[in-house]
């Protein structure tokens, strides 16, 4: 256990920072969803990363995905593994970076205990739940997080058991309602809500079984 994560220790316990650390969870997409989920992840204690995007950082990007500006022209998901290794140096990451698809989506997160939607186009979304909802595995969508006021109306929905849907499900990304920062790491910071409560409820319950 290194310095960050005993710090992290002092609020979880060790027994359950453990167990949070053997869980593996899979980023569908390294932009402000992805990259900011996965900050939020890092600080809550989990180790074992599968990040997928085969995009590279630009400077439109800045508005709102945990990027810096040394960072442009690099490849999202190594700029992103970077940032989270400097807050935990010791994590364990999966860099996989090509573009997803219905086709490969299958095998991408097949040893993940959970993956976190974070595309941009639709059909993708769509290929990333319909793909692992019937395995089991906690999936975490995002649905409406575009324009600026009323934060309030991202709210999380629990369709199933493993299956959530963070956004007001309606205010998409567009020329209208373009991405911003607020609205995008507030969606974000929810998505990793639920990751993070799902496995310590997980824990809690074992522990008191």
């Amino acid at each position: 256990m290194n310095e960050m994560e005993r710090g992290v220790a002092i609020y979880l316990g060790e027994e359950a920072l453990n167990h949070l650390q053997s869980v593996t969870v899979g980023i569908a997409g390294a932009g402000g969803l992805g990259s900011n989920c996965a900050m939020n992840l890092v600080r809550c204690g989990f180790r074992k990363f599968v990040l997928a995007d085969f995009d590279r950082v630009e400077k439109s990007n800045l508005n709102r995905q945990a990027f810096t500006l040394d960072q442009v022209g690099k490849l999202k998901v190594v700029a992103l593994a970077g940032n989270m290794k400097s807050v935990n140096p010791d994590l364990e990451i999966e860099l996989v970076s090509t573009d997803l698809n219905p086709e490969n989506m299958d095998a991408v997160f097949m040893n993940c205990d959970a993956v976190v939607e974070a595309l941009d186009v639709s059909v993708f979304k769509r290929a990333v739940v319909e793909a692992y909802l019937p395995s089991g595995k906690l999936v975490v969508a995002a649905s409406g997080i575009g324009g600026t006021g009323d934060a309030d109306a991202i709210v999380t929905r629990r369709v199933r058991d493993n299956f959530y849907m963070i956004g007001d499900m309606e205010t998409e990304c567009c020329a209208e309602n373009p991405p911003f920062s607020p609205k995008v790491t507030v969606a974000a910071a929810k998505q990793a809500d639920v990751v993070f409560s799902h496995f310590l409820d997980k824990f809690k319950s074992r522990e008191g079984a």
